[in-house]
C-alpha cells in the first residue's frame, strides 16, 4: 500500500514539475514578445506598407551631391554631349503622384530630354496627352502614339530614344556608355532580350528599351501606313515584331564579361540565388543563359524594373552618393574610354 502511494506521489510531482515548466515557458515567451514589440515601437520600427510609403513620400528627396564636387565627371559630361538620349516615360494620370514624380526627382534628370506620356495633358507636371485610353490593352497604341509624337516634335534633339515605365529605374550614364560604341544611324535597338515570339528576340518593356534614331524613323514611317499594327496587349512583343520586319537588329546589351545590363525585375530578384521560382516565366523567356547571384548583373547596369518609390531613392543614393573609401571602380574599361576621347 505504501509503495503504491509513493508511485502516485512521484507521478504527481513529475506532473507538477512539467506543468510548472510549461507555464513558465509560456509566460517568458509572451513577455519576451511583448518586450520586443515595445522596443520596436519605441524605436520606430519600419514598415514597407503602402501607407508607410505614402506617409513618408508625400514630397520628393533631393540628394546633396556637393560632397562629390571634386570628383571628375569629364567623361560623363563628354558622353552627355556626344550621346544624346531622349527618355519618354509611360505613365497615366493615376500614377503621377504615386510613382512618376519620383522618377522625375531621380534618374530622369540625367536624360538630355525627358517626356512623360499619358492619356491626359497635365501642364503642371507636365505630361503629354496622347489620344488613347488608359489600360493594359492600350499600351501598344500608347507606344505608337508616343513615338509618333517624339518623331514629330523632338527627333532632332536626340540620337537615341528610351522608353521606360514609371516603375523603372535607369542609370542613364551607363546607358550612354553602352550606346557610345554604336551609331544612331544604325537600325538597332537594345534592352533585355527575351526569346519567345520573335526570332531575333524581343526586348522587355519593363526593363526599358532604347531605339536608334534610324530605328525610330523606320518604325514611325511604317506605323503611318498601318502595316505594323499587331493586335496584342504586349507592347514590347508588338514593337519588337515590327522592328524585326523592318530589319532593325536586336542588339546585345551585355557587357564585355557577358553580364546583363537591363533587368526586368528588382535587384534582389537577380542578386539572390533561387529567389526566382523554377517555374517562373522569367526562366523560360531569357535569351541568354541566366546567372544568379552577384554575377547576374553588370557593374555598368542600366536598369531595374518594379522599383517602388522608396527603392527609387535608395538606388539613386547607392549609385550617385555612396563611395567605399580607398577603392577605384572594379570595372572601368580605361582603354575603351581613352579610345572614345580620341575619336
Amino acid at each position: 500500500m505504501a509503495g503504491k502511494r509513493s508511485v502516485i506521489c512521484v507521478v504527481k510531482f513529475l506532473c507538477g514539475v512539467g506543468l510548472g515548466y510549461y507555464i513558465c515557458y509560456v509566460l517568458i515567451n509572451g513577455i519576451g514578445t511583448l518586450l520586443i514589440q515595445f522596443l520596436n515601437d519605441a524605436h520606430g520600427a519600419i514598415s514597407d506598407s503602402d501607407n508607410h510609403q505614402r506617409r513618408y513620400l508625400e514630397g520628393t528627396i533631393s540628394f546633396n551631391t556637393r560632397q562629390h564636387k571634386d570628383e571628375s565627371r569629364s567623361l560623363a559630361d563628354d558622353l552627355y554631349k556626344r550621346v544624346r538620349i531622349l527618355c519618354w516615360v509611360m505613365t497615366g494620370p493615376q500614377n503621377l503622384e504615386k510613382k512618376t514624380k519620383h522618377v522625375k526627382a531621380t534618374w530622369a534628370k540625367k536624360c538630355n530630354v525627358v517626356l512623360y506620356m499619358s492619356s491626359e495633358v497635365n501642364k503642371d507636371f507636365p505630361t503629354v496627352g496622347l489620344d488613347v485610353k488608359e489600360g493594359r490593352d492600350q499600351l501598344y497604341w500608347k507606344t505608337i502614339k508616343a513615338f509618333q509624337y517624339v518623331f514629330d516634335h523632338h527627333l532632332n534633339e536626340a540620337d537615341w530614344f528610351l522608353k521606360a515605365d514609371d516603375d523603372t529605374y535607369v542609370i542613364v550614364d551607363n546607358l550612354r556608355w553602352l550606346l557610345s560604341k554604336y551609331s544612331p544611324d544604325q537600325p538597332i535597338f537594345f534592352g533585355r532580350k527575351f526569346k519567345p515570339f520573335v526570332k531575333q528576340g524581343f526586348m522587355s518593356g519593363g526593363a526599358g528599351y532604347v531605339l536608334s534614331k534610324e530605328a525610330v524613323k523606320r518604325y514611325v514611317d511604317i506605323c503611318k501606313t498601318g502595316k505594323c499594327s499587331y493586335s496584342t496587349v504586349q507592347e514590347d512583343v508588338a514593337i519588337s515584331k515590327c522592328l524585326a520586319d523592318l530589319n532593325v537588329s536586336a542588339g546585345d546589351s551585355r557587357d564585355t564579361n557577358k553580364r546583363e545590363t537591363f533587368h526586368p525585375l528588382p535587384p534582389e530578384h537577380h542578386l539572390i540565388k533561387k529567389y526566382i521560382p523554377r517555374s517562373s516565366w522569367y526562366r523560360k523567356y531569357c535569351f541568354y543563359p541566366i546567372t544568379e547571384g552577384p554575377g547576374c548583373c553588370s557593374d555598368l547596369t542600366v536598369s531595374f524594373h518594379y522599383v517602388d518609390p522608396v527603392n527609387m531613392y535608395l538606388l539613386e543614393y547607392l549609385t550617385y552618393c555612396l563611395r567605399p573609401y580607398g577603392y577605384k571602380y572594379r570595372y572601368y574599361p580605361e582603354s575603351a574610354a581613352k579610345e572614345l576621347k580620341e575619336t
